[in-house]
């Protein structure tokens, strides 16, 4: 194997082992139903996408989940949102982003994504997630309050997490990217 590949497998290794610990640290938001958590676990695919490209940053999201699937989840409806999120919010940014490498880009980007991220995410907790999670843990009344919990809850958080991820993001490509460049 080759130095760059190495350094490449080395590299994407450890953004998924920080993505996989940065799932972990999660806080609720004010007013948003607790169950709904933001964490900053997409900042290190996100970093994986401006550097190497599509496939490792996609490679950096499914191995997150691989990882805390088989470590830290106690049901599967939970990583499967996640994983769905993390795609929603973050192939629209890159995308977006490799046509016109710059800062704007990277703005529009992440607007593009949490509108992405808030229409994906309704839907599929409208019909499939919640449902699915109502049945696993025989809980009747979340399946029969969709329209509120997602109106009320799923769409408000989704547009919060996208805006808190974006900032963040947009900090570590100014100030983090140029440095890992020259690495």
């Amino acid at each position: 194997m080759d130095r760059n590949r190495l350094r490449k497998l080395i590299i994407i290794s450890i953004l998924s082992a920080i993505s996989f610990v940065l799932m972990l640290i999660k806080f609720p938001l004010p007013f948003i139903p607790p169950y709904l958590t933001v964490d900053l676990s997409d900042i290190p695919a996100f970093i994986g996408f401006i550097l190497y490209g599509g496939v490792t940053g996609s490679l950096i999201i499914v191995l997150k989940i691989l990882i805390y699937g088989l470590l830290a989840a106690g049901e599967p409806i939970g990583p499967l949102a996640n994983l769905l999120a993390s795609f929603s919010l973050l192939l629209p940014v890159y995308f977006i982003y490799v046509r016109n490498k710059t800062s704007k880009s990277i703005i529009i980007g992440f607007i593009v994504g949490t509108v992405s991220l808030t229409l994906v995410l309704s839907v599929l907790n409208y019909f499939v997630l919640l449902p699915l999670y109502g049945m696993i843990i025989d809980q009747t009344d979340i399946i029969e309050n969709l329209r509120i919990i997602v109106t009320a809850g799923i769409i408000p958080f989704n547009i919060i997490k996208g805006i808190i991820v974006g900032l963040v993001a947009f900090v570590v490509y100014k100030k983090l990217i140029p440095k890992l460049n020259k690495i």
